[in-house]
């Protein structure tokens, strides 16, 4: 099951953008944040894979969702101008953006390269 990311619940399980400058991650394993709308037509698309890998990726990633239209202070943090754009955050290092309905290998590929998860 994908959860729903508000600001608050970000602040509090993925980074904390008022209190760190610096990226300091809070999970305990790396996670990918969807960032979309309802109303978007490629963010569907992605919707269904998503849960998909979250299944098979169950205890190695968490995958959390951000809804642009109500979350607009957090989408404007990260620059999100195209949706779906997908954070990629690895448990150590920088976060990597991608944007686009990404197919399921690219997804794979980026668990491998980006997180470490296989």
């Amino acid at each position: 099951m994908l959860e729903l990311l508000t600001n608050d619940t970000f602040k509090a399980k993925v980074f904390d953008y008022e209190k760190n400058k610096e990226w300091k991650f809070k999970g305990d394993k790396p996670c990918i944040i969807d960032f979309y709308a309802d109303w978007c037509g490629p963010c569907k698309v992605v919707a269904p894979l998503l849960e998909e890998l979250a299944k098979e990726y169950d205890g190695k990633l968490t995958i959390y969702k951000v809804d642009t239209e109500a979350e607009r202070e957090l989408s404007s943090i990260f620059g999100i101008q195209s949706i779906p754009s997908i954070l990629f955050v690895p448990k150590e290092g920088q976060p990597q953006m991608a944007q686009g309905a990404l197919p399921k290998d690219s997804f794979i590929r980026a668990f491998k390269e980006v997180l470490n998860v296989e």
